[in-house]
């Protein structure tokens, strides 16, 4: 994977306080990361890079929407990104020992160190703003944005599926009162 060298920090000269930093993400940013499922990025990343002595403090702001597929009706749609996560960065002698501790919120970095890369933060906080199930959002009616023909198949299985008595649960609906 290739060094996205836009997305390195070099903290070493710079004032302790606080840095922002702009980025606009798009699909080619992705291509080091292999196949994504969502396409036509257009995030904006805000970041805030609050140095101080021996750690930093970054906030990431995601903004911009993805095209992702939905879940109920299979069409693709425009979904919204919004979120921020927080980030330490500590220095230390010894990194590699100190990034084993578990804590995902804390990364260790070598004080003989100049740069940071918040490339994989930034590729790792785009994919957590997008939920886990995807479904188109509500009309301005109230009505679901899906495909009207997938919502009305979908409505027409769930009445044949509670219509159709099962055989096999026959014998065990005795029990349901017990």
């Amino acid at each position: 994977m290739k060094q996205l060298r836009e997305f390195d920090i070099a903290f070493v000269g710079l004032k302790p306080g606080v840095h922002t930093f702009q980025y606009e993400i798009n699909d080619s940013f992705f291509e080091n990361y292999g196949q994504q499922d969502f396409s036509n990025c257009k995030a904006t990343v805000k970041l805030q890079f609050d140095k101080k002595s021996n750690f930093f403090m970054l906030k990431f702001e995601i903004g911009g929407t993805v095209t992702v597929t939905c879940d109920r009706c299979g069409q693709p749609f425009e979904m919204q990104l919004w979120d921020d996560f927080d980030q330490v960065v500590k220095l230390v002698e010894n990194p590699g020992e100190m990034n084993d501790t578990g804590d995902p919120d804390v990364k260790y970095i070598s004080q003989t160190d100049s740069h940071v890369n918040v490339a994989d933060w930034i590729y790792e906080f785009i994919n957590l703003s997008i939920p886990m199930q995807r479904i188109h959002p509500d009309n301005s009616e109230g009505k679901s944005g899906c495909d009207p023909k997938v919502i009305e198949m979908l409505e027409k299985m769930r009445q044949q599926a509670n219509d159709a008595s099962n055989p096999i649960w026959k014998d065990l609906e005795k029990f349901r009162d017990n």
